[in-house]
């Protein structure tokens, strides 16, 4: 299996993940948009793993690496390849199959539970309600013939599917406690006292323990997106 990581910044890379494609993918390649990377040819990935960011889908003037971007996502979800987004990748799935992103009412930072939504049998099914680490301020509407998978008290749409193999999630599975002290030196400055927004050491305070609930659905669905 041809695994692919579309990254955006340095310090948000496929944390926990990394270790399931060890295992199970022949190679995984990177674009690096921070360094200025070239896509891949679509045909050529068998898996595609689109990461977060702190910039916008919506900066594509300032940004416009943003426009190739979704054309390739697009023209990998056309050939019907599992194609998994985190934060800013699942707001890249739903903005280039159509949909609208926009600042959500509230800033979401820190573990909070999102809670499973009804879906049918052919969907990923989400534990009725897990503890997830968020790090978001904007959210997305869901596109057109997806199904939303899980939503939280602060955010909507947190979790969706389109088609049989395509899952964008407004949450972060793969947080261990190393990628969670880089986003949290990075982007300190997001760590505004709010209502969704936990103070560093609360954030600290429940790791490792809750990375290693959040692995393991990691790695579930992963082993769901690529199923025979």
């Amino acid at each position: 299996m041809r695994a692919h990581i579309l990254q955006h910044v340095a310090f948000e890379g496929p944390g926990s993940m990394a270790v399931w494609l060890a295992e199970h993918a022949g190679s995984v390649g990177y674009t690096h948009f921070h360094a200025g990377d070239a896509l891949p040819d679509p045909a050529e990935v068998d898996l595609l793993i689109a990461m977060g960011g702190p910039m916008s889908v919506n900066d594509e003037h300032e940004l416009p690496w943003l426009v190739a971007e979704k054309a390739f996502i697009r023209a990998v979800i056309a050939r019907g390849t599992p194609v998994l987004g985190i934060c800013l990748g699942a707001q890249l799935i739903a903005s280039a199959l159509g949909a609208r992103v926009f600042p959500n009412g509230e800033r979401e930072i820190g573990w909070f539970p999102v809670t499973a939504e009804p879906a049918p049998e052919s969907c990923f099914g989400f534990p009725p309600e897990i503890e997830v680490f968020h790090w978001h301020g904007e959210t997305f509407e869901l596109p057109a013939g997806a199904v939303r998978l899980a939503r939280s008290e602060a955010c909507l749409n947190q979790a969706f599917q389109f088609g049989e193999r395509v899952v964008g999630l407004q949450f972060h599975l793969e947080t261990t406690p190393e990628t969670a002290a880089e986003i949290m030196r990075h982007c300190a400055d997001e760590l505004v006292p709010a209502r969704w927004v936990q103070p560093a050491a609360d954030i600290e305070a429940r790791l490792p323990a809750a990375c290693a609930d959040i692995n393991v659905l990691a790695r579930a669905l992963l082993d769901w997106l690529t199923r025979p």
